[in-house]
């Protein structure tokens, strides 16, 4: 009999081997493709950063989006970011790695904390080709059936003050959750929005802790009644979140 035509080759370390290959492969593919968005990278000042990486960029992938909203080609077709030239930040060091400070006012400048992204100015749409986000009012089926209704309830700043009553909830349609609360100012009458996250309903008044009365008539408006488009959601989310921070200058102090 002649010898089984494996008899003198490991077949365990050749499937331990090529294990190893096929993983270290999958770890180089994932990496690449993690690439497609944000890159190539900048630095503080904007600049294209020349940092020598072991992973190079992916080939271009074309992608068409569903809803007649055309095609997005990743990396390089994605949309540019906000050029540094047009942020209101000077630099606190002339070294890399120090913050930036804002030298205007930073909620509306959109810069720190308050920084939003240039998001597509159009709606988020639902599997059916819906905005995601509408008024309740034009959400057909749903209505509010448990805890406290805030429409009609002042809402209150972070100092205390009556800025204008709620109006309406939007809701996330697909979520089925509210995603915000529509308000009319006091003082000009105009519709404002705020993230429901950052909206507090304590017994008959809606807090919004993030903004103090000053900072109020400068809140983002959205320029549809029935929907929201992805760049004002991330502008208004952005302007009440830097409010944490930027809204009085003691709580750019340390906080005991």
């Amino acid at each position: 009999m002649t010898d089984p035509f494996f008899a003198e080759f490991d077949l365990a370390s050749l499937s331990i081997w090529l294990f190893w290959i096929f993983f270290a492969g999958l770890i180089y593919y994932i990496q690449r493709e993690n690439m497609r968005e944000g890159f190539p990278l900048k630095d503080e000042d904007g600049e294209d950063h020349h940092a020598i990486s072991f992973w190079s960029l992916p080939a271009d992938k074309t992608f068409k989006l569903p809803h007649d909203r055309g095609e997005l080609t990743v990396p390089s077709g994605q949309p540019e970011d906000r050029p540094n030239d047009s942020l209101a930040l000077a630099r606190t060091n002339g070294t890399d790695g120090f913050p930036y400070e804002p030298t205007g006012n930073p909620l509306v400048d959109g810069v720190g904390p308050a920084a939003w992204a240039p998001r597509r100015n159009e709606a988020e749409l639902d599997a059916h080709g819906h905005p995601k986000i509408r008024p309740m009012a034009q959400a057909e089926g749903y209505f509010h059936v448990a805890g406290r209704d805030p429409r009609g309830l002042p809402v209150i700043s972070g100092d205390g003050k009556v800025m204008g009553m709620v109006t309406e909830m939007w809701v996330d349609v697909p979520e089925q959750m509210v995603r915000y609360l529509e308000y009319k100012l006091e003082s000009d009458g105009t519709k404002r929005l705020v993230p429901m996250t950052l909206a507090r309903i304590f017994g008959p008044k809606v807090i919004v802790k993030s903004l103090y009365a000053e900072n109020f008539a400068d809140v983002p408006m959205i320029v549809s009644e029935t929907q929201i488009t992805k760049l004002e959601e991330d502008k208004v989310s952005a302007y009440y979140g830097g409010g944490t921070l930027y809204a009085s200058k003691d709580r750019l102090e340390p906080q005991l």
